[in-house]
């Protein structure tokens, strides 16, 4: 079977580096979905606004190297143990499909473009391909009380975010705050652990430097 992309997807986020790690842990990134030519026709998503959420399948286009094992080292584990691929969700898989739930904010017409879909805490660097899109449906979706293996039993420190006025003020307050987010996820590698390193992040057209020293991560410069 051979598929093609129905769309792509918009983002702030225009490298690998700061992705969140999972969609929904940062509920306030915005993002959209821009169809294909072929697909540029409002029936294509008709009725897809009685949803609040949808599945993404996509590919995780920017992995210059495919799966080169069947075990993988999860970030929720410090990056040193290593788990079954299959038991993970690592972008380096056998196929690099990606997938998704994200929450839908609202579905637009415009010139050109046809039906955009925007949504919010996706987890989808900018220009994804995205290749469907399907509803979620909550009575067979969700299901209360499942287990989530390793997930349960290893907690995910946040980090404090410390953004100085002047640079903040750089940033639309949606902006910001979606910002604040991503930062707080911590997106070094989990095994980096060096104060004194300065790390740049592009989002929203800039590029973020900041440092992390224990649990507090302070931006130096925009």
């Amino acid at each position: 079977m051979e598929i093609q992309p129905i769309a792509h997807f918009c983002s702030p986020l225009t490298s690998k580096f700061g992705v969140p790690r999972q969609s929904g842990l940062v509920s306030s990134l915005i993002g959209s979905i821009v169809f294909e030519p072929e697909y540029r026709q409002m029936e294509a998503v008709r009725g897809l606004e009685d949803f609040d959420y949808l599945w993404l399948i996509w590919e995780f286009s920017a992995n210059k190297h495919g799966s080169n094992g069947l075990t993988v080292r999860p970030p929720r584990l410090g990056g040193n143990k290593r788990m079954g691929v299959f038991a993970t969700r690592s972008p380096f898989r056998p196929n690099n499909l990606g997938l998704s739930c994200v929450r839908l904010d609202r579905v637009g017409e415009e010139p050109g473009l046809g039906p955009v879909i925007h949504v919010k805490g996706a987890d989808l660097m900018d220009g994804t391909p995205i290749y469907d899109i399907k509803p979620y449906v909550a009575y067979a979706d969700c299901h209360p009380g499942a287990r989530s293996g390793f997930v349960d039993t290893s907690e995910w420190q946040e980090l404090e975010v410390q953004i100085p006025e002047q640079l903040a003020s750089l940033f639309s307050v949606e902006e910001l705050d979606a910002l604040r987010q991503l930062l707080a996820q911590d997106p070094r590698p989990r095994y980096h652990d060096d104060a004194q390193r300065v790390y740049g992040m592009p989002f929203a057209g800039r590029d973020v430097h900041f440092q992390v020293e224990g649990t507090v991560l302070r931006v130096t410069g925009v």
